[in-house]
Parts: C-alpha cells; structure tokens; sequence
C-alpha cells in the first residue's frame, strides 16, 4: 500500500495504491485524512484507481473518513473507482455517500 498527496488550491488529492483489505494500509489512509483535517485541509478526494482490491475494512475506512470530513464541515468525495472497488461499493450503498468522479481534474473542478 502506497499514498500520496497532491494539493491543487486547496483540494487534496490522496493517490491510493494496492489493496484495503485491513490492517496498516486501511489504518494509514483514515490517519493522513485526520492529519489533513487538523492542518485546516478540509476538501479531499479519493483517487482509487490504482486501489485493486478492497474488503469489509477498506469500506469502513472509506466511511470513517467520510464521517471525519463532514464531521469538520469539509467535503470529500473519490475519483476513478475501479470496476472491482465500485462494484463493492454499489452492493452496500457506501457509494451513496460521496460525490463519485471519473477525473481527478473533474473532481477538483467540483470542489473550487
């Protein structure tokens, strides 16, 4: 698992890499969300096409951190899902939750 962080304005884009299926990489994403959060970064996306693969954990990541966002009165929302990761998220309505974008240069357009 691999993360970075590109700031355009201020949007954060965190680039997610492999598979959230538990353990540091699900526990590592939701604490760069805090850390941004505290440092006064409160528009976030998730780029997640690189994501492979993602379990029960990774979903309750992605809802922890759609809670600690707007929890903050921020915005957050993921960009490029793959197939296998929006498929998931479909089947238990987690999609529901976030503005979901084909780009990265659509989603920080959405958040300017």
């Amino acid at each position: 698992m691999a993360i970075r962080e590109k700031i355009v304005g201020d949007v954060v884009v965190i680039k997610v890499h492999g598979t959230l299926a538990g353990g540091d990489e699900t526990t590592e994403v939701h604490e760069k969300v805090k850390t941004l959060i505290a440092n006064g970064m409160h528009k976030i996306i998730l780029d997640l096409a690189k994501v492979k693969w993602m379990n029960s954990h990774g979903l309750g990541m992605l809802m922890a951190c759609y809670s600690t966002v707007t929890n903050a009165n921020g915005k957050i929302g993921i960009a490029r899902v793959s197939e296998k990761v929006k498929s998931l998220m479909n089947i238990t309505k987690v999609n529901t939750l976030f503005d979901n974008f084909e780009s990265i240069d659509k989603a920080v357009a959405s958040f300017l």
